[in-house]
């Protein structure tokens, strides 16, 4: 049961990044779109996150829980050493949700619409960069029990090179994602043109922060190259990935934009394997050379047994219903723009 349970905290944190990643990429794109352009990329980018909007951060939510019931360990670890990007985090993750409500269903509209703006751009930005660093974190070797001081405990653990430029590479995937998905809602050609630009420029910037991501870690000490190059599974994964880009831009341009969104979701899942499955099932790499296991720091067994049985039984109800939920609006959307005007 426990691999049950290992598969479900994969598989949440995927999703997350995913759909999640699209959420947040949306206003990071917005940000980054000229004005002339903003009014069309905002409405193209909230129909495109429209069916998974209420769900995203049930993914999170569900990662979280399997943390603390499951691994005891690695939560009060992750909890206490980077208490302070994740509450960062969950603060911008709050300011989004909020600022977007009162952005579009505020009954006054004023001057208060630029403020609430300017907050849904940044927590878009700030949001995914501290995942990063969070995530940069736990196999960096930067976190350091033994430390005597409180930056090197709580600041340094977090706060370096190697995570900064993990957190810019999450923001590219968040954008590059939110862009792509973001296709298959334009109406006209000029606004497939504008999307396709956007998607083709965050690919850049994701292949810029991933060498940047690499440059980092050499200068770190990080054997970021030797996980990802130096068995079959990282190579296929890297190749994968790397096709999947060269068949999204035949895609874009051939029109076939469901295929996209499939397509950038495997290559995200692709990234991922290769970046976390060589020092896979430990979960966090400390500095002293010790390290956090999934597999030996893991609950009593009748606990193991327990979630992993609630998992099962929870993903029969939300699974079809999500898929529900997305295959709803998409005929939904489908039907708006078949309705002629008036």
């Amino acid at each position: 049961m426990i691999y049950v349970v290992i598969g479900f905290l994969w598989l949440s944190i995927c999703l997350y990044v995913i759909l999640g990643g699209a959420d947040f990429g949306a206003g990071i794109v917005e940000m980054f779109t000229k004005k002339k352009n903003r009014h069309k990329t905002q409405i193209m980018m909230y129909e495109s996150i429209a069916p998974v909007w209420e769900a995203n951060h049930m993914w999170l939510i569900i990662a979280i829980v399997i943390l603390f019931v499951g691994f005891p360990e690695v939560y009060t670890t992750l909890s206490t050493y980077l208490h302070i990007p994740l509450v960062l985090m969950l603060i911008g993750i709050i300011a989004r949700g909020t600022s977007f409500t009162f952005r579009h269903y505020d009954a006054v509209k004023d001057q208060w619409q630029k403020v609430y703006t300017q907050i849904f751009y940044l927590s878009s930005l700030l949001t995914p960069f501290f995942l990063g660093l969070i995530a940069a974190a736990t196999i960096s070797r930067s976190i350091h029990p033994d430390a005597n001081s409180f930056l090197k405990l709580y600041i340094f653990s977090w706060l370096n090179w190697f995570g900064v430029a993990v957190g810019l590479f999450t923001i590219a995937i968040c954008a590059y994602v939110a862009s792509v998905f973001a296709l298959r809602e334009a109406i006209d050609r000029m606004e497939l043109k504008l999307m396709i630009k956007k998607s083709k420029q965050t690919m850049v910037f994701v292949v810029i922060t991933g060498i940047l991501v690499f440059i980092t870690a050499y200068i770190s000490d990080i054997p970021l190259v030797m996980w990802v190059f130096s068995k079959p599974l990282g190579i296929m994964a890297t190749v994968f990935a790397t096709v999947c880009l060269g068949l999204i831009l035949r895609a874009m341009h051939t029109g076939k934009l469901l295929s996209v969104r499939a397509l950038a979701g495997f290559q995200i899942i692709m990234i991922l394997v290769a970046a976390t499955y060589q020092h896979n099932p430990n979960i966090i790499l400390f500095g002293n050379g010790q390290h956090l296991s999934l597999l030996e720091h893991v609950a009593a067994p009748k606990t193991i047994n327990a979630l992993g049985w609630a998992l099962i039984l929870g993903s029969v109800f939300i699974l079809p219903f999500l898929f529900y939920l997305m295959v709803s609006f998409s005929k939904q959307r489908r039907s708006l723009l078949k309705k002629p005007s008036r």
